[in-house]
Parts: structure tokens; sequence; C-alpha cells
């Protein structure tokens, strides 16, 4: 009987392969601070040799890193990207639940892909982590529909971007308690808050306050 034939191989091209390399590091990262994944893990993980990462990243680790945090990063940046249809509120609610779906997804490396305190932390890292906080305040200030936003305005909602960063670390400490729906739901709340706060020194956020109360 003719044994059955080894099923053919498929030489990646540089781009699957690249990207190959990036999930198997990302997946490391999701539950290993970076400087405790050495190269000879990611090629573990991506079934292929040392010298063939190099051959990717020549860099080295930190080069290895800040690609699979631009990954990362990128990926963040489109939890976002909510169509501008039906009411503010719950089109926020969308966005962060695919959010927290990421902070879930990567669990533990959370932290080492996104904030500060790693080893292999750069001036570069700091900021792709910060062009996700940017992005995400311009995408919000667009569904707000603020084309020329003021000075508090801006303050507000890149302070409540930052609360939710915080929240997420605190949530992933605590076990993911509360359960992740109420923690969508609070997040919401306390976006609504601190704009409420603001209205009272900005007839700009005031009138945005107004306009959301009307929408609901």
């Amino acid at each position: 009987m003719t044994p059955p034939a080894a099923p053919a191989y498929r030489r990646l091209s540089v781009e699957e392969r690249r990207s190959q390399l990036l999930d198997a590091a990302l997946g490391l990262f999701a539950h290993r601070a970076p400087e405790d994944v050495s190269l000879d893990d990611v090629a573990e993980a991506a079934g292929v040799s040392r010298p063939l990462v190099y051959r990717y990243f020549p860099g080295g680790k930190q080069q290895l890193y800040e690609a699979a945090l631009r990954s990362a990063a990128d990926e963040l940046q489109q939890c976002f990207d909510e169509a501008r249809v039906g009411p503010l509120l719950p089109r926020l609610a969308r966005a962060l639940d695919r959010y927290l779906a990421f902070v879930d997804q990567h669990d533990a490396g959370f932290s080492a892909l996104l904030q500060g305190g790693s080893v292999v932390e750069t001036s570069r890292t700091t900021a792709i982590v910060d062009g996700v906080r940017r992005a995400a305040a311009e995408h919000i200030l667009s569904h707000l529909g603020v084309t020329d936003p003021g000075l508090l305005l801006r303050m507000t909602v890149r302070m409540w971007i930052t609360a939710v960063e915080a929240a997420s670390l605190i949530w992933l400490d605590e076990d993911k308690q509360p359960p992740v729906d109420e923690l969508r739901d609070w997040l919401v709340e306390q976006f609504v808050a601190v704009l409420s706060v603001t209205a009272d020194r900005d007839p700009q956020t005031a009138a945005l306050v107004q306009a959301l109360a009307d929408d609901v």
C-alpha cells in the first residue's frame, strides 16, 4: 500500500514570514514581559530557526518588540474606528467592547505591550503608545462632531482615555472583575460624567452634553 503523500511545502513570502514571526512574538508578549522573552523563544513558537528571526529582525529583540508593538497599536487604533451611525453612547460602548476584548486577549502582556516600565522601552516605543492614545482621542472627537475642539474639551477626552487604560490594567489585576459588560457601562458613564464637569467651565462642552442628552 502506497503511503499518503506528505503535504507540499509552501515557501512563505517575505510579508507572510514577517507576519508569522510577529504573531509568534505577540503571542509570547501576551503572557510574558518583553524582557522575559528571548529570540530563541520566538523562533521556537514560530517553528523556525533563530538565524531566520535575525534575518527578518537584524536589530534583535528590540526591533522585534517595536514591530510587535506597532502591530498591537494598529489593532488597538482600529478598536475606535466605529461607523458614525446612531446615538453616540452606544457607538462608544461598541468601541469599548473591542478595546476590552483586546485587553482580555492579551491579558498579562497588556502592560508590557502598551505601558511603560519595560527594560526595552525607548522614545520610539513611547511614541507608538502615545500615537494610540492620540488616535483614540481623534476618533472620539470626530464622533462628537467637533472639528475645532477647545483646550478643555481636548484635555477631557484625553484624560478619559488615560482613565480607560488605567481601569483596564486594574481590571486585569482584579482577576477581570467586575464583569466586562459592567466595566464597559461604567466607563461610558465616566465619559459622560467628566464631560459634565467640564461643561460647567466650557460652553463648547456644555453644548455637547446637551446634545448627548437629546440623543438618548
